[in-house]
């Protein structure tokens, strides 16, 4: 079995400050991580790894520094780690990131796709899905927990609101994975020290077939006018009334607020 794994490198968001006046990110000393829902999903892929003797491939699309994760991750035990990494990539929207990955998804062979349910430094939970429809995959999202049978049916535990749903889905099949359905290992000692001594493949633009179209700033529909901080909640009021009294109350602040 040959599984790929996507991550992303994120910045801490327990360490997130946004400049007042610009509304952005400020980066500047905040730690990265690998995002958690991605973890998760690895983690689901060396298990399988454990059990079926699975070949697992990390990729990822960032700028160089994003290699830290794909050392991180040969650290816990993959086996090839690939770096999409080229200017024309950046300022891409969920679209034009997921029109990227597709691309160089193409080249590879894989039986089963696995992102995390959504990054943390932007929530959308689109990329993974988008994906899936790229590639016209069939696709399970929220994975909470996943069994295989050794041929190529995956049983999958999927998280819904209002509880769970049991889904079968035969392989080549993509799915999205929650960071609560697993707790990822430790890099090993061993790991770590060799993860230096394992190649990391850089890809560029030229590398995959893409349209520039498509990727990027110009194939990113989306544009963020402004970021800022929530604000803090004035002290509520407390009233002490019978009911009739406060509906009286309701009806006198929605007319305040010109809702009624």
């Amino acid at each position: 079995m040959k599984i790929v794994v996507c991550i992303k490198q994120v910045p801490d968001t327990t360490e997130i400050k946004l400049d007042p006046v610009t509304g952005t990110l400020i980066r500047d000393g905040v730690p990265s991580i690998m995002n958690p829902d991605d973890k998760g999903g690895l983690e689901f892929a060396l298990q399988l790894k454990d059990q079926y003797g699975a070949h697992v491939t990390v990729i990822t699309m960032g700028p160089p520094q994003a290699e830290a994760i794909l050392r991180e991750a040969y650290a816990m035990g993959v086996d090839r780690a690939i770096l999409l990494s080229d200017r024309k990539f950046g300022g891409a929207d969920t679209l034009a990131t997921s029109n990227t990955i597709a691309a160089a998804l193409r080249s590879l062979e894989f039986d089963l796709l696995i992102t995390g349910r959504q990054a943390i430094d932007g929530d959308t939970a689109q990329v993974g899905p988008q994906i899936a429809e790229h590639l016209d995959l069939p696709q399970v999202t929220y994975v909470e927990s996943l069994t295989f049978d050794g041929n190529k049916t995956f049983t999958v535990k999927k998280s819904m609101e209002d509880g769970y749903q049991m889904v079968q889905v035969d392989t080549p099949c993509v799915f999205t994975a929650l960071a609560s359905g697993v707790k990822p290992r430790y890099m090993s000692v061993r790991g770590i020290v060799e993860a230096y001594n394992h190649p990391i493949e850089t890809w560029t633009y030229n590398d995959i077939s893409v349209d520039d179209q498509k990727i990027g700033l110009n194939g990113s529909p989306t544009r963020v006018f402004k970021s800022f901080t929530k604000g803090v909640k004035a002290a509520g009021q407390i009233y002490e009334v019978d009911p009739a009294e406060a509906v009286d109350i309701i009806i006198g602040k929605l007319k305040e607020k010109f809702i009624i």
